[in-house]
């Protein structure tokens, strides 16, 4: 039989915890692009002129806010990531709030980044 644990009633009000779901929304954002990239990756394969109307449609305002939005996704995926191997393969300490907040921040600033750099 397999112990149940007590939950605390604001368990889901956790940094950890919104950590994880960030992660976890984070992959399923990539999950959702990645046919579209397979998408423009075929048309440069079969048609210029499709490819070269697609291009000019993502150069929409709404489209770069979408790479932005991508781009935060990709940082808090790959940043969390690296949060969960380290806390997998080093030893538990009192930081790992700290470190899902850093993660959280970190990648917040590359969002900001690309957006800075797209926009000039």
């Amino acid at each position: 039989m397999i112990a149940r644990t007590a939950r605390r009633p604001g368990h889901r009000t956790d940094l950890l915890w919104l950590a994880a779901l960030l992660h976890r929304l984070s992959g399923l954002g990539l999950v959702v692009f990645l046919p579209v990239h397979f998408l423009t990756l075929g048309l440069a394969l079969h048609s210029e002129a499709r490819l070269e109307s697609f291009l000019r449609w993502s150069d929409a305002p709404a489209v770069k806010v979408g790479e932005a939005v991508l781009m935060f996704f990709l940082a808090i995926h790959a940043f969390g990531g690296v949060r969960l191997l380290i806390m997998e393969n080093l030893t538990w300490h009192e930081g790992q709030k700290r470190n899902a907040m850093l993660a959280a921040l970190v990648a917040t600033a590359v969002a900001i980044v690309f957006v800075v750099w797209v926009a000039c």
